[in-house]
Order: C-alpha cells, then structure tokens, then sequence
C-alpha cells in the first residue's frame, strides 16, 4: 500500500510558476513510479507527467518545454514543476503510483492522491 499527499498548489497569474510536491509513504514507497494527472471542471482527467524511480521521464504533449518532473528517492516525493503556466493549465492536480511507468502513463496507476488546486489567473 502506498499513501500520497499532495502540497504546493495556489493561485498564480499566466507566466508564472508554480512547484508541486508529491509525498509517498509505504512500504513499498521508493521504488514506484509516480506521476501527475489533472482535471479541470468539466473535462476528464488527463495525464501530465511520469517518472521512474531511476529517473525516467514522460510528458503530455501540452507541458512539453514548460513543466519538469523531478523525484527524490531519500525523501518519496516528486515534484512538478511547473513554468510559464497559462489559464488551460488551471486543474486540480494528482499525483499518482504504480510499479510501472506504463501503468501510470496509461492513466491506470494502483494508488491516487487526494489532489491540489492550480489556479492561473489571465
């Protein structure tokens, strides 16, 4: 079993930036890979990012050059950060788990967390 919990979201105006931390406990913690998703109101839920606890990286298409994914194995957190953010970007954002980088990326991930607001004011 493992827990998430999010942290870092808020409100920003368009251009801006904004870091969001994922924190994962359990046994089983360090050795799986994490990811973002997002969902704004009134559309589905849409993959963000992904990363392997070695450090392999996945990317939707629309934060390609403007969001970074980024882990720290000492600590089981993963980090979103996120540049040059426009009013689109506005979601609430998950973070996710699964053994596999294919499992999350494939928006099937075994664990959620309870999420975080990013709002982008333009």
């Amino acid at each position: 079993q493992v827990s998430l919990v999010e942290s870092g979201g808020g409100l920003v105006q368009a251009g801006g930036s904004l870091r969001l931390s994922c924190a994962a406990s359990g046994r089983t913690a360090s050795s799986v890979a994490m990811g973002w998703f997002r969902q704004a109101p009134g559309k589905e839920r849409e993959f963000v990012a992904a990363i392997t606890w070695s450090g392999n990286t996945n990317y939707a298409d629309s934060v390609k050059g403007r969001f970074t994914i980024s882990r720290d194995n000492a600590k089981n957190t993963v980090y979103l950060q996120m540049n040059s953010l426009k009013a689109e970007d506005t979601a609430e954002y998950h973070c996710a788990a699964a053994p596999y980088l294919r499992t999350v990326v494939a928006g099937t991930p075994n664990y959620w967390g309870q999420g975080t607001q990013v709002t982008v004011s333009s």
